[in-house]
């Protein structure tokens, strides 16, 4: 799958998203990568049996005080080809990639694993 058609399935997914979660993400880029980098995997402490299939980098909103100006952007990376593997058909793909997308924005504004996962199953 191209990168080209791949940002079209983020796009897709992301246009279901609820849009109050969309129209308030300030100051962040999302952005396609094939694979975790090594020092993104080291970061997670990931072992070699594991992968991301996203990763949010930045300054939670929670996080940002009064002095939050004139910062780069936070990023949000999808990583391609962990969720092609993860996946065996194109809904399950789009499912996947929404789900990741969801998770990371929500690291976006401020909510930890545990408060994701709590949101998820209730």
């Amino acid at each position: 799958m191209s990168d080209e058609q791949f940002d079209q399935i983020i796009s897709e997914v992301m246009n279901e998203l609820p849009s109050e979660y969309i129209d308030n993400l300030k100051n962040v880029a999302i952005v396609i990568a094939d694979e975790p980098t090594q020092e993104q995997r080291q970061k997670q402490n990931l072992r070699c049996d594991q992968t991301l299939y996203g990763l949010y980098e930045g300054i939670p909103q929670t996080k940002r005080g009064a002095g939050y100006n004139m910062v780069l952007p936070d990023k949000i990376t999808i990583f391609k080809n962990p969720i092609l593997l993860a996946s065996r058909d194109l809904g399950e793909l789009k499912a996947n990639t929404k789900r990741t997308l969801w998770h990371e924005i929500a690291h976006h504004y401020g909510l930890d694993h545990d408060d994701i996962h709590r949101l998820q199953n209730d």
